[in-house]
């Protein structure tokens, strides 16, 4: 029987997950887009996880669905275009709103895409009817208070402009339906969530390319969207101006399956270990 070399015997966590992860560079090679690198993509996973050393303790087979999920998408999961976070023992693929607007630019039918947040001392304009229009000027010169609203703007390459706008009552809605909306993202980056969720509600009604909409199909697994609202927010689902009943009643799409992509790796999982 051959023995087992003492370095393998002893190989650290990340050094296991980045050898699993070599094996399964075809499969990731397959799931990218043809502009992005294989080698690349796999070197900013493993800055990732280093950076994250927790999620290896993580179920490791939700942490190599997280992978496969980013790669389907094209976005790097390197903080800024998309990230991997924690629920429970369970790894997710979150896009972030740069992701989301990268991929809107390279969708072919978007000129462009950008959200903000608004502030009470912000001078802030929104009106409605056969001439819509948003007028927001930050204030520079001072505190700008407390956060009120945040929009979206989107335009079209044929001409056409969409608009979005979320109070805070209706982004702290959404918060309420995150998985993680008392840590996490919310909780270290909640301006650019807030932007992410109005970008979120404008698409749906802006052509979308195939990896843009996968983009949200995965950034919904980090929602609740089954969960029961309370009484208060079913007496404001009956309020005409609540603009998030399309996010919570419209079940969550069908997701893509990406276990078998990597079902025959044979990888340690700590679970195994127990």
């Amino acid at each position: 029987m051959t023995e087992v070399p003492a370095q393998t015997q002893q190989a650290s966590p990340v050094v296991v997950f980045r050898d699993n992860l070599k094996a399964m560079r075809q499969e990731i090679a397959h799931a990218l887009p043809p502009q992005v690198d294989a080698d690349r993509f796999i070197r900013t996973i493993m800055t990732s996880v280093q950076m994250q050393p927790d999620l290896l303790n993580k179920d490791r087979r939700s942490l190599f669905a997280a992978c496969m999920k980013s790669a389907q998408t094209g976005l790097f999961p390197d903080g800024q275009d998309a990230a991997f976070v924690a629920f429970g023992p369970q790894v997710q693929f979150m896009p972030m709103v740069a992701g989301l607007i990268r991929l809107a630019r390279q969708s072919g039918e978007i000129l462009s895409l950008s959200a903000h947040c608004v502030y009470e001392f912000d001078h802030w304009d929104y009106e409605l009817g056969d001439n819509e229009r948003i007028s927001h000027r930050p204030r520079l010169d001072g505190e700008r208070g407390k956060m009120i609203a945040a929009y979206a703007i989107g335009k079209t390459k044929s001409g056409g402009i969409y608009r979005e706008v979320m109070t805070m009552q209706e982004i702290e809605k959404v918060r309420n339906v995150s998985r993680a909306k008392n840590s996490g993202p919310w909780s270290q980056w909640f301006e650019r969530m807030a932007e992410k969720t109005v970008i979120r509600r404008l698409l749906k009604r802006m052509p979308t390319s195939t990896d843009l909409q996968r983009a949200v199909d995965a950034d919904n697994e980090t929602y609740d969207l089954d969960a029961k609202p309370t009484i208060g927010e079913q007496r404001q689902a009956l309020d005409p101006r609540n603009a998030l009943r399309t996010l919570v009643a419209e079940p969550a799409p069908v997701q893509e399956t990406v276990e078998d992509d990597f079902s025959d790796i044979p990888f340690d999982d700590p679970k195994d270990s127990k």
